[in-house]
């Protein structure tokens, strides 16, 4: 069944913590808006080495997770309104449980592929001015995830978010995030070496897949 997109959320890079600038704090729109191999049109990101581009187009977070978090951050008034972790997509019903690398959906017009969890840094401890939270995520697998375009198109708030294929079954995101990130690579010998044969994998996670596969000796 499709899901209902909640909010189409664009930000612009603005100061953050001293002279650092970021574009966390992404805003919903009620417009139409034009989405192309770089994203969506009129959205920012401060630092293209480690955010934007091809493979991490536009960041889907789980709207579910919210409740989670309010428990963990006391009701932070961030997490009043869809945003709060950076995302451009915000929905429910989808979870890093039950999405899978490689999963195509028709977001809007769009078509798009998901490329790899999120992997957190230290902007959101920041942000939510705690400590941890970037910590929970990892341990939570509370990741949210990226997709890249394959077909440009327009999507706006209450358009559908339609699975088209999902060629990868076996590779639900917690579990990827688990293996590349959480620091399951050691125990699951088999599975870095198969991630070998998932193109869909984003070309920097297929480095850190290569890394941990030479530390534990496969292939």
């Amino acid at each position: 069944m499709p899901t209902e997109i909640l909010a189409v959320l664009l930000g612009k890079a603005r100061p953050f913590r001293g002279d650092e600038r970021s574009a966390i704090d992404k805003r919903p729109v009620a417009d139409s808006v034009a989405v192309d191999a770089m994203g969506l049109a009129g959205d920012e990101q401060a630092d293209r080495t480690v955010h934007g581009g091809i493979d991490k187009a536009i960041h889907h977070y789980p709207a579910d997770h919210y409740d989670w978090w309010r428990g963990q951050l006391n009701d932070h008034a961030l997490l009043d309104a869809p945003g709060a972790f950076g995302e451009n997509i915000s929905t429910t019903g989808l979870d890093e449980k039950n999405v899978c690398l490689g999963d195509r959906f028709r977001l809007g017009s769009a078509l798009v592929e998901v490329s790899q969890a999120r992997q957190p840094c230290w902007k959101l401890d920041h942000r939510f001015a705690a400590k941890g939270v970037m910590a929970a995520v990892v341990k939570t697998q509370r990741t949210g995830w990226y997709y890249r375009v394959l077909e440009p198109g327009t999507v706006r708030a209450g358009n559908d978010l339609d699975l088209v294929e999902r060629p990868y079954p076996e590779w639900p995101l917690a579990s990827l995030f688990g293996l590349l990130i959480g620091g399951e690579a050691k125990d699951r010998p088999a599975d870095v070496r198969a991630l070998r044969d998932v193109p869909a994998l984003a070309e920097t996670w297929k480095v850190r897949r290569a890394k941990l596969a030479a530390q534990i000796g496969v292939d």
